[in-house]
Formats: structure tokens, sequence, C-alpha cells
């Protein structure tokens, strides 16, 4: 795959929908290797491929320095973890997964609950979904629950007075990651688990038609 081509939106698209449950890549492979990139195009380019290959470690890069920022702050706490919550409702397969263990957690103390919670069907024509999918959270369009963990965040926020320090917290965070993002070196694997989600995801919505 040519990372110099995928734009700033086709990557956040990617992130959008690509399967944020796999475990983070060890701590040998993420510290492995680094070096200066030689020119703004290849820089350009293993930026796009590590941001997505180890989407999960810089996330939980930036979780943890904001946790560590937060120590003293226990609201602060609670509102980073909203925040983080809210921002990860955004992505499809997390809300599918998050609303099905909710669901499946339900149904065990109360199935007539449970069924209350199921997504609506969508309408098809001629074979094809008759609109794009709209994703539901325990029966809920995925607005509602980002619109409610945001204001609550928000209010947090605002009661903690830490806003300046997430702030602080949130720019160590994210020079962290694009600063190891620009040196670190993208593998032989990092390519080929590329290809290898590619084709899933091809499969998947070719099995959708």
């Amino acid at each position: 795959m040519d990372w110099g081509n995928v734009t700033a939106e086709d990557l956040l698209d990617a992130l959008r929908e690509v399967d944020w449950s796999s475990p983070p890549r060890p701590l040998s492979e993420f510290f492995s290797r680094f070096t200066v990139p030689r020119s703004y195009s290849k820089w350009n380019s293993r930026l796009k491929c590590n941001l997505y290959y180890y989407r999960t470690n810089y996330f939980l890069l930036i979780v943890s320095v904001l946790i560590l920022g937060f120590l003293r702050r226990p609201l602060a706490i609670v509102a980073a973890f909203l925040t983080a919550l809210s921002l990860a409702f955004l992505n499809d397969s997390f809300a599918g997964t998050f609303s099905e263990k909710v669901t499946r957690t339900v149904r065990q103390f109360s199935p007539h609950l449970a069924a209350k919670m199921r997504p609506p069907l969508t309408p098809v024509i001629r074979g094809r979904p008759s609109a794009k999918r709209t994703i539901y959270i325990c029966g809920r369009p995925r607005w509602f629950f980002v619109l409610m963990s945001s204001f609550v965040s928000f209010i947090l926020w605002f009661v903690s007075a830490g806003l300046l320090t997430v702030l602080w917290a949130l720019a160590i965070g994210l020079l962290a990651t694009i600063l190891h993002a620009s040196f670190r070196t993208p593998n032989l694997k990092a390519r080929l688990n590329t290809f290898r989600e590619e084709f899933r995801a091809v499969w998947r919505n070719y099995s959708e038609l």
C-alpha cells in the first residue's frame, strides 16, 4: 500500500472503521528501530503507516499521560475516561462490540429489557441496504451516547478545573505520538498487517451486498 497517496480523511475513515479490539504491539517491537526519514514524502508515508499500525499503542500512551496528569484530580480522571469513551464510540467496531457486550450482560438479568436494546432492522431494496448503515448502541443511535458522554465529561472538566491540565497532558501525549510515528521505521510486519486488514475490509463490504 502506498501511504503517500492516502489522505488524512482516508486515514481517519480507516481508523473509524477498523477493529480496535486487537491488543497493543509488544514493547520490544514498539521501541525496536528508529531512523530519520530521508524526505518529506518518506516522513508523510511513515507517519500514516505507523499511526494506523500502532493505533492501540498510541491510544494507551495518550491515556496513560492523561492519567498521570490527573492523579490529584479524581473528577478529572472520570472526565478523561468519558471523553475517551465518547471518542471510542465514533469507531464502528468499538460501538458494535460495546453494544453487544452490554446487551448480553443485561439479558442475564432482564431478557425483556435486552430485547428493547436491539437495533432496528435496516430496510433492504433489491438485496442492498436502502441507505448507509446507521450504528446503534443499545438500541439508540450512536450520536446519543456520544453527546451524552461528551456533555457529562464537559461538566466534570468544569467542576474539577482540570481543563488546562488536560490540554498540557494531551499536548505531551500527541507530541510523543507524532515523534514516535515519525522516527519508527515501518517493518515488513506492519505492511503485511495492513494488506491483511484491507482484504478483510473488502471482503466484508462484498459479503454485505
